[in-house]
């Protein structure tokens, strides 16, 4: 890898900064002077420094996001707080949002510059499941367990594929259920409620694939997935088509 690419994709300014910076002899590897920008390093073997900083190589980053209501699920946006707003602590300037939670939706965000197990997770051929907690007006009856199994139509082409809901709880008019949904159509929850009466008052993502929200992250907090939750994801999102 180039020397100043390297620099760059550890967030070590643009290439052409990251070229300023060796052409200053700002930059060392493994204790000398570099060739120039074009000077080939092995990420993992050679040792380099910036500014009397060692600047370790790394390929991907995974963070679980406990997404808070009233930021939108994008890198950058010039009127709202973005989700990576909240992920400060980092080493790739190249991360981004798997996927998309509404503005008003809670839960849980899979952040990360890994494009490949970002496609596997969205593909819907994959049909990787996405757990849902809700809060609905209304009473959500067996009869609405039994259509959104069969598929709800929202106005597509094509039917939602069966979902599984749950009743949690049912007090003055507010229903709390559980959703699982296997695709990720635009506002997909709130138009299948929408589509048989009722309107959801609250929703927070828990689950993807096998990735599950830690509940001791508060919302707008995160932290680095773990090498097991990590492989967790990987070997789901690979499961055949079906």
């Amino acid at each position: 890898m180039r020397l100043d690419k390297y620099l760059a994709d550890m967030g070590i300014g643009t290439r052409s900064e990251a070229k300023q910076h060796i052409r200053k002899n700002q930059v060392y590897v493994n204790g000398a002077l570099p060739a120039g920008p074009q000077q080939q390093v092995k990420p993992g073997k050679d040792e380099v420094v910036c500014q009397g900083k060692v600047i370790n190589y790394t390929e991907y980053e995974y963070f679980m996001l406990n997404k808070p209501q009233g930021c939108v699920s994008a890198v950058t946006d010039r009127e709202h707080q973005t989700v990576m707003d909240l992920i400060t602590e980092k080493n790739r300037k190249d991360l981004f949002p798997v996927g998309r939670l509404d503005k008003d939706t809670e839960g849980l965000l899979l952040i990360t510059n890994d494009g490949a197990l970002s496609h596997n997770l969205l593909a819907p051929g994959k049909h990787v499941p996405k757990t849902y907690f809700a809060k609905v007006s209304g009473q959500v009856t067996a009869f609405d367990i039994t259509e959104f199994a069969r598929g709800i139509d929202i106005g597509e082409e094509k039917l939602t594929k069966p979902a599984k809901l749950e009743i949690l709880s049912c007090k003055e008019m507010v229903t709390e259920i559980m959703l699982t949904i296997t695709e990720g159509k635009f506002h997909q929850v709130k138009r299948m409620f929408e589509a048989v009466g009722k309107e959801v008052l609250f929703l927070k993502r828990l689950s993807m694939g096998g990735l599950r929200l830690d509940v001791s992250l508060a919302p707008g907090a995160y932290r680095r997935l773990t090498e097991e939750e990590i492989n967790l994801l990987k070997n789901g999102s690979m499961a055949k088509e079906k």
